[in-house]
């Protein structure tokens, strides 16, 4: 997914990002990041305090290691978050439920991704990573009815966002499963590398408000 070995002294890019946008994709700035939904609550990945010490402890987790594929060491975690906060493209979070945290989360301005190409993406619509480290509380209906409070908090935020959007692996029927049941509409499956099928879900404003492709 990014692109640079930070042991090259390269600048450090993500490879689905999208550089070149338009005046209106530039003005929608950042992703907002809401307050607290709940029992849960959201900061900011701090590259130069412990953050990336605990993500590596995470993502070598085994069921982080065959969704998302990100074994990284404590310099990639560091320079990832750095990129992403210095940017309008991505916010990296710390999820916690209960004041415990629990997982990680990307924010991101679809229509600076590669999905981009896949659906009308809106400047101010909002796209979103998950990754739940706590095993216990996957499966279990718990993250999936987060992520539907989140959204509402994600259009409450940003008045003019009209859609978030996820996309899991094609193969992930569960949490597949877990969106439609929560609202989520399935707008199929997408190849949008040769290493990756996605399934493109999209939760609108209103109902006018999630695309047909």
């Amino acid at each position: 997914m990014n692109t640079a070995d930070t042991r090259s002294g390269a600048p450090y890019t993500i490879g689905r990002e999208i550089t070149d946008v338009t005046a209106e994709v530039d003005a929608a700035g950042p992703p907002v990041v809401p307050g607290p939904t709940g029992r849960f609550t959201l900061r900011p990945v701090d590259p130069d305090g412990d953050d990336p010490a605990l993500l590596v402890s995470w993502f070598a987790r085994p069921h982080l290691v065959e969704t998302w594929e990100q074994e990284w060491s404590p310099e990639r975690w560091r320079a990832d978050s750095a990129y992403r906060l210095a940017g309008d493209y991505s916010r990296p979070l710390i999820v916690s439920l209960d004041d415990t945290e629990i997982g990680y989360i990307e924010l991101y301005r679809p229509a600076r991704d590669e999905i981009a190409t896949l659906y009308p993406a809106d400047p101010h619509d909002m796209g979103l990573h998950i990754a739940t480290a706590e095993p216990g509380l996957t499966g279990r209906g718990v993250m999936s009815a987060w992520m539907a409070e989140l959204a509402d908090a994600l259009f409450r935020a940003d008045t003019r966002c009209r859609r978030v959007v996820l996309e899991p692996d094609a193969r992930n029927e569960r949490m597949r499963r877990a969106l439609t049941k929560r609202g989520w509409t399935d707008l199929g499956e997408f190849d949008v590398r040769p290493d990756r099928r996605i399934a493109l879900h999209v939760l609108g404003r209103t109902a006018a408000d999630v695309p047909t492709i």
